[in-house]
């Protein structure tokens, strides 16, 4: 054993294997991997290894693409086959539902560069003729899919990372992580010690104990899943056969040997063991009884799908522990002790992305950053409450039982709910209120429409018009002609406090401005990619206010911390405050009354008034490219000032209105959205945001910034489209194509109700200019559209002025 190493990994299945062969690649071969029992062991050696390329984000295609391409490396450089077997995969579509999913994931997967086609049922049959495809529609065939025998992948991922340094002990289990100051300084072992100021938890169900060992709470939840494999069929090559999804009855299968292998995702899913603290995984491959009753279902879909296996039995059956997470996405990156990292949750797919979980890992480790934009699979992006064991169950169990359901976006689920609720929360029900949630936050989407209103705006065709609302129409037109008022108070917001010389090294614009300056701006990274897009308001010499996106807020405080030196504090403090953003042309008359004060400060000024009783923040900033203001007031003050303002603006037409319309307003006046419209991958000069930065001083990513610029400037620019028949609406991922040539994707969508448009902005090369007439592929069709100069909506600002 090692009394010392630059990096301690727990756990030896594949993500932990490698996390450590991509570190050693980077030159960090000071590494040591801790198996409780031997390699494999825990959850990797029983999975069933399929390897779906296409996902529901670019970033984890690309991770699986990876993956699938590292194979190769791996055979030459340790002379062993690490199990890969590319059968292809067929996606089946029984529905018309369904149908469109898979027209949605072709066109996805044109704009991530990964091959897809979409197959008529006989085409379907004569890939795989033991399929009965009376009842399929259509298929997606994905020659690049297949799947991967875990252990031989183990094996070859440990054996490069041998080669390079990397050490490994089995039979070795962790008993608690020391931490000092907030820091890592050590790993107990009962084989003793290891001092290191850096550990990733690779644990898979048990990350979540390892983690407690550090005092981080890690949202992980075992949850039993289930395969099985029949007796022999009479087929040829059955392990050479395509793999097979049919989601629409809850089942997969995959030749495994001279039978099939078949799982499925029930609707009745269990956690592995009780929340009784005792540890996960204490037994070596760990599997519990078979439960053929729930199978049930699955294995008799199974049969309808390939009528061989009627005749069957079931001879084995695989019962064992998989790790979830409460979004169904990975766990990864550091937390809030620095140097105790995360690589888990993987909810069944560890196998297929094991390759890209090493990579980003250890890019992030070493470089600070990874290549791929991971912020929705960063451990961050959860607040305080992903602490709590029964919130994060709720949502897991519930993840996991609607994994084949077609999800539609803007689909709401109710697990978990209600948890983060604004002060206003009372009201919302008798106004009629369409709720949705945001990191844990109750907020309104819409309200119920007046009775009377009759919409003009086409409802949108196809997916997009599945969870719309006439309200949010009538929601805009009232922010237009009058005013809007819209509870944002789950918005995070950062108090900082220290010398102006921290924030202006952090971020892009000048904000070391007079006090009660507001000032947009954004955070950059040292490739000058947009880490997080957010307002700073000066309230003293040395007191910031940041305001970021709801789902931002953990992910920013800990950048800032991250870099923060000896005599800056960065506080959330966003339950603190409530926020009700005031936007439209009548917003002036109806706060001047309330108020002893001119309303006279400009835009982008921040001003402390009393409306009312009510002490306010109030911000002249907008969303929605109305005049108006953000009033933020403390928490116990938010739901008088609500009542104040709707019974002081109803004459004047006051509309309470909800974030669905303020996505369309948004689109509207071309602000970009973080996390969407702008990334870590994404510069601000890529995304039309180069007004925002000041290089005359120095800040973090401006040397990369500068350089891009003296080369020539960006490859690609963010662009807006109108396409040309407005009931054709984007949701994000369509893929644009120029000539005939796909050259960009969609990155947000929507209908602009205020200029009677269908609105999308994609990223397409900076040779592409305005005027220029694309493509858009939306579900299957290529649909006509023409680069717009943007914003379409009151492109002078006279309306964000106040100027009727």
């Amino acid at each position: 054993m090692r009394t010392e190493a630059r990096v301690v990994v727990v756990g030896g299945g594949v993500a932990g294997c490698s996390v450590a062969y991509h570190l050693a690649r980077l030159g960090w071969t000071d590494v040591v991997v801790l198996e409780q029992h031997e390699l494999t062991e825990g959850t990797t050696w029983h999975s069933a290894g399929f390897v779906g390329q296409l996902r529901s984000t670019v970033s984890q295609t690309r991770m699986i693409m990876y993956s699938s391409s590292l194979y190769a490396e791996l055979r030459e450089r340790t002379g062993l086959d690490p199990g890969w077997r590319g059968v292809g995969g067929l996606r089946l579509a029984t529905t018309p539902e369904r149908e469109q999913e898979l027209l949605r994931q072709v066109s996805a997967a044109t704009t991530y560069g990964l091959e897809m086609e979409l197959l008529s049922p006989a085409q379907a049959l004569s890939l795989l003729p033991m399929l009965d495809v009376s009842d399929v529609r259509s298929a997606g065939w994905l020659p690049g899919d297949g799947y991967l025998r875990p252990e031989p992948l183990a094996a070859a991922l440990a054996a490069g990372a041998h080669q390079l340094g990397v050490g490994f002990h089995t039979g070795v289990r962790v008993t608690g992580v020391e931490v000092e100051r907030g820091r890592v300084r050590a790993v107990q072992t009962d084989k003793g010690r290891i001092a290191t100021d850096v550990v990733v938890d690779a644990a898979g169900a048990a990350a979540g104990h390892v983690g407690r060992l550090a005092g981080v709470a890690i949202p992980i939840v075992p949850i039993k899943h289930q395969y099985v494999v029949s007796s022999s069929l009479d087929g040829a090559d059955l392990p050479g056969i395509p793999t097979v999804r049919d989601p629409d009855h809850i089942v997969y299968f995959r030749g495994e040997g001279d039978g099939l292998l078949v799982g499925g995702y029930i609707r009745t899913p269990e956690v592995c063991w009780p929340e009784d603290g005792s540890p996960p995984l204490a037994t070596a491959r760990t599997l519990f009884p078979p439960d053929l009753a729930k199978f049930e279902e699955s294995w008799a879909n199974a049969g309808r799908r390939v009528p061989a296996l009627r005749a069957a039995r079931i001879d084995r059956v695989v019962h064992g522990p998989e790790a979830f997470t409460p979004d169904g996405e990975f766990l990864l990156g550091e937390t809030a002790v620095g140097g105790f990292w995360v690589a888990a949750g993987f909810c069944v797919h560890g196998l297929a992305a094991a390759g890209g979980v090493g990579k980003v890992l250890a890019e992030w480790i070493v470089d600070g950053q990874p290549e791929f934009d991971v912020s929705h699979m960063d451990i961050r992006r959860f607040g305080g409450h992903a602490a709590s064991r029964s919130w994060a169950t709720a949502k897991a169990l519930d993840a996991y039982s609607r994994y084949y359901d077609v999800v539609y976006p803007y689909t709401e689920w109710s697990a978990g709910r209600p948890l983060r609720r604004s002060a206003t929360w009372p009201r919302l029900e008798p106004l009629g209120a369409a709720l949705g949630e945001k990191a844990g936050w109750e907020r309104v989407n819409w309200f119920a429409p007046p009775p009377a209103f009759v919409p003009s705006a086409p409802r949108p065709t196809g997916w997009a018009g599945q969870v719309w609302s006439p309200a949010i129409e009538a929601e805009c037109r009232a922010t237009a002609e009058a005013a809007g008022l819209f509870d944002q108070s789950s918005f995070a917001k950062l108090d900082v406090h220290g010398p102006a010389s921290f924030l202006q090294r952090m971020c892009a614009a000048d904000v070391d401005r007079p006090v009660g300056t507001v000032v947009y701006t954004q955070l950059l990274n040292a490739r000058a990619g947009i880490e997080a897009d957010l307002t700073v308001t000066r309230l003293g010499e040395t007191h910031f206010r940041i305001v970021t996106s709801t789902a931002s807020g953990v992910r920013d405080l800990a950048w800032l911390r991250r870099h923060a030196p000896d005599g800056v504090s960065v506080e959330d403090v966003t339950g603190g405050y409530g926020c009700l953003c005031l936007w439209g042309p009548a917003a002036r008359d109806i706060l001047q009354p309330l108020v002893d004060e001119a309303l006279d400060f400009r835009f982008m000024r921040a001003r402390r008034l009393t409306i009312g009783p009510v002490p306010v923040l109030a911000q002249r900033v907008t969303f929605v490219g109305e005049f108006g203001w953000e009033l933020y007031t403390p928490t116990e003050y938010t739901l008088t000032l609500w009542d104040l303002l709707l019974s002081t603006g109803g004459p004047s037409g006051l509309t309470p209105a909800g974030y669905r319309a303020i996505d369309a307003m948004r689109l509207e006046k071309g602000y970009r959205v973080w996390g969407s419209d702008i990334t870590p991958e994404t510069t601000p000069d890529e995304a039309g945001l180069g007004f925002a930065v000041r290089t005359e001083t120095d800040f973090l990513g401006r040397d990369a910034l500068l350089a891009a610029r003296a080369a020539g400037g960006p490859d690609r620019r963010l662009r807006c489209l109108v396409l040309d028949d407005p009931r054709t609406v984007c949701l994000g991922t369509e893929p644009v194509r120029v000539d005939g040539r796909p050259c960009g994707r969609v990155t947000s969508g929507g209908y602009g109700y205020r200029v009677g448009a269908s609105i999308a902005y994609a990223y397409l090369p900076s040779t592409v200019d305005v005027g220029t007439k694309v493509e858009v592929g939306v579900f299957g069709s290529w649909q006509s559209a023409e680069v717009r100069s943007d914003p379409l909506y009151d492109p002078r600002n006279t309306r964000v002025r106040g100027v009727r």
